[in-house]
């Protein structure tokens, strides 16, 4: 079997870009995985083109092979960009191969551990105050618009949720100056008055989905290290499952996680056992966040590895399509310390189409499908309706 041709599809998502990364071969067998950086798609893409040479005329089938090529190649440029492109052709080979197999990719690490893995509903807020007119849902407008959304949580089956910074209003908004500009964005500081309304913000979902259901919150970027300690202060009474924290060094998130009773997850930025390793071993996190779009599967399965060797569990970061859903539902079919897995459900009304086989999601949990492959395709018409860019 021989590679015959690469190439990155995108997609218009609303407010980002999916990218994905199609691999044909002369057999007749069609790969996909998803590399989706919504910041940088065409530089993605390019990276993927760099790649071509590694790959066009050879066999998908010796992965870890084709993955060292690619690393080797990129290594002076180690994780981000090159490092999202090799993930993106790292899933789309192990799509073929399991697909040559007849089996599901979980089959080829020595799963399944389980048959389905527990979700929590991810920006639950987030998308409504960005784009509740693309999702076709109700806008956030007041503190009891909140309530109303945390006790739909609980009324779809979900045990748990998670929530950013959410300002209700009209329009609605949310505190990102990590990922945004402006005067003083880059100082990272929260002032009294938003530490009051993160409180009042967790402290209405708690008190619309009871004592039984999970919440927890992403900070992101967005603060150093001393708003991180003021803002977990005032949430520990809400019994969190984790408080999210971005932090590119791990003396520093160790001093938070020390710091508080409530879980610290991370990880969602970092690439390949090279990253997470400093992190472990200064036990700097209690939940390992993995991005399977980032890494790949290849890299993904090793980092939950280590992990379970520092008796950590992880969390697959799904902010993407459904694809990526299906990808991260592998890496929880084949490891043995899974916290709980991401989802978004508000989203895109075509988001379920974008795939050739439908999600069985009930009770807040998602069934891992056993078809060969990831389990389903890219869906390349629906996928061609909302091509980006126009």
């Amino acid at each position: 079997m021989k590679i015959t041709n690469v190439e990155t599809l995108h997609c218009d998502a609303g407010w980002r870009v999916w990218s994905f990364v199609k691999i044909e071969t002369d057999k007749g067998i069609t790969g996909y995985g998803e590399c989706s950086n919504p910041k940088a798609p065409l530089a993605v893409a390019g990276a993927v083109r760099d790649l071509e040479p590694q790959l066009v005329g050879r066999d998908p089938r010796p992965v870890e092979r084709r993955y060292w090529d690619m690393y080797r190649q990129m290594r002076q440029g180690h994780g981000g960009i090159s490092g999202i492109a090799i993930a993106g052709i790292d899933a789309a080979l192990w799509d073929i191969k399991a697909k040559a197999l007849g089996v599901p990719v979980y089959e080829l690490f020595g799963g399944p551990t389980r048959d389905r893995v527990r979700l929590y509903w991810s920006h639950c807020g987030t998308s409504r105050a960005r784009a509740f007119d693309i999702i076709g849902v109700p806008p956030i407008h007041s503190m009891e618009d909140i309530y109303e959304l945390g006790q739909e949580v609980v009324n779809r089956g979900f045990t748990a949720m998670k929530t950013n910074i959410v300002f209700p209003g009209d329009p609605a908004s949310i505190y990102m100056p990590g990922f945004s500009g402006g005067p003083g964005s880059t100082d990272q500081a929260a002032t009294r008055r938003l530490v009051r309304h993160v409180e009042k913000l967790i402290g209405t979902f708690r008190e619309a989905v009871g004592d039984d259901v999970d919440i927890c919150l992403d900070l992101n970027f967005n603060f150093k290290a001393e708003s991180c300690l003021r803002i977990a202060d005032v949430l520990e009474k809400f019994d969190l499952l984790w408080l999210e924290i971005d932090i590119y060094d791990p003396e520093t998130l160790c001093r938070i996680k020390n710091s508080t009773r409530i879980p610290i997850c991370t990880g969602e930025n970092l690439f390949t056992t090279y990253d997470y390793l400093p992190y472990l071993q200064r036990y700097a996190m209690d939940v390992v966040m993995i991005d399977v779009p980032w890494n790949g599967f290849s890299q993904s399965k090793k980092i939950a590895d280590l992990a379970e060797a520092h008796h950590l569990n992880i969390a697959p970061h799904n902010y993407y399509s459904h694809l990526s859903t299906l990808m991260s539902a592998h890496l929880c079919a084949c490891v043995p310390n899974v916290r709980i897995m991401e989802i978004d459900i508000d989203d895109v009304p075509w988001k379920d189409d974008l795939i050739t086989e439908p999600l069985e999601i009930s009770d807040g949990h998602l069934t891992i499908p056993d078809r060969p492959g990831w389990g389903a395709d890219l869906n390349e018409k629906v996928l061609a309706e909302h091509a980006w860019p126009k």
